[in-house]
């Protein structure tokens, strides 16, 4: 499989540290959240990821709905994903994951039917597909 794109971001000092993309355009502060204790006063890993996969879903969405399914425009798309951080039985930790996703202009059965389309091509779903519990929800507005 050929590579159609690849970033590098690198993180110092854990989740009390920075990290930076190879192009600057991440730059940022982390920050252990208060809830486990910490300041809380930057952002953290959780965050960041459920700021990508909430924006690459809803892309991979509007990719269904452009191949075959209702046309959306990328303001009909909504998703709000919610990480969560848990401790595992062996001591270590894990993810879960749910995606809220709000649909405009589409009925409810399609709407379902393009998240689950969405669902099988994401790429962050197919990444953590059998290793991170991802629960779906749909509404249309």
């Amino acid at each position: 499989m050929s590579t159609l794109y690849s970033t590098t971001v690198t993180a110092i000092g854990g989740r009390n540290g920075s990290a930076r993309s190879d192009d600057g355009l991440i730059d940022l502060r982390l920050s252990l959240p208060g809830g486990l204790g910490g300041k809380g006063d930057a952002t953290n890993p959780e965050q960041l990821f459920a700021a990508g996969y909430a924006a690459c879903f809803g892309n991979a969405v509007l990719h269904a709905s452009r191949s075959g399914g209702p046309r959306l425009r990328d303001s009909d798309v909504e998703v709000a994903a919610t990480v969560g951080l848990s401790p595992t039985p062996s001591g270590g930790f894990g993810l879960s994951v749910a995606l809220a996703v709000t649909l405009a202009g589409i009925d409810q059965s399609a709407a379902e039917a393009l998240v689950a389309a969405a669902h099988r091509i994401c790429p962050y779903s197919n990444a953590v597909r059998g290793n991170i519990a991802v629960a779906l929800s749909v509404t249309t507005r």
